[in-house]
């Protein structure tokens, strides 16, 4: 059963890509497009350095990809090989929590474990470190932002690792409402103290527009809701119809 909720889940996702990489092209690309044209015409870093020094060797370099190809064939892969990985790790995390999360069917309980992720992996850390279209961020701190941003990854998914089994900790003893709005608290607070301690990253030129800024991050947001909703949908159906096919079997 481990196997079959595995490629169920790699199928689910890669599904899931697919509506992702036609949102993103559709409502994304706009924005890319148009803080490209931003940074090619001179409106996009907000250098600190001196005037008189040499511009950045990556300035002068041509493009290793054709933009057309970025915008199609290199997004398609990206989100395809994304979903696909999520996909699997959403199959794992459903057989552990099938079963230990009440009597709820496979596809509710799909579709809570995805809800759950979508937050602790992509909008709490969206929330604090928001992407940002090209044209925007200095080249000498791509590191260093990096490194906040999947730190903060890490830590929001290692908290809610732990209020989930704090929360199932909990039902037994004040019930299921009160222990998951007690688990849901504590992830707030802590995650909370977290974002507050960890540095903040405006380096957004004062001369960039801000309706392409929101552009970008409201995209940013619908392609990874696209695809999160998209798989809990896609792998509830398949897990319920591939449980209910084994107990019929067993029958």
């Amino acid at each position: 059963m481990m196997k079959t909720l595995l490629v169920r889940g790699m199928l689910a996702g890669l599904i899931a890509g697919v509506l992702a990489f036609g949102f993103a092209y559709a409502f994304g690309e706009p924005s890319v497009n148009a803080a490209i044209g931003l940074e090619e015409s001179g409106g996009g870093h907000s250098h600190s350095h001196d005037a008189s020094a040499p511009a950045p060797a990556e300035d002068h370099e041509e493009e290793l990809v054709p933009r057309d190809i970025q915008s199609t064939l290199g997004l398609l892969t990206g989100v395809l090989v994304y979903g696909v990985a999520i996909g699997g790790l959403l199959s794992l995390a459903f057989a552990f929590a099938q079963g230990r999360l009440g009597t709820l069917r496979p596809r509710l309980t799909a579709l809570l474990l995805t809800a759950g992720a979508f937050a602790v992996v992509f909008l709490v850390p969206f929330l604090k470190y928001p992407a940002n279209p090209p044209a925007v961020g200095q080249p000498g701190t791509i590191g260093s932002r990096t490194e906040l941003y999947f730190g903060f990854v890490a830590v929001s998914l290692l908290v809610g690792i732990l209020a989930t089994v704090s929360g199932r900790k909990l039902a037994d003893r004040v019930g299921a409402w009160n222990g998951f709005l007690l688990a849901a608290a504590g992830y707030l607070v802590v995650i909370g103290v977290v974002a507050w301690l960890l540095p903040s990253v405006d380096e957004v030129p004062a001369t960039f527009p801000g309706s392409t800024l929101w552009s970008f991050r409201t995209a940013s947001v619908g392609t990874q809701a696209t695809l999160w909703l998209a798989l809990g949908l896609t792998f509830g159906a398949f897990a319920e119809k591939a449980l209910n096919r084994r107990t019929a079997v067993a029958v």
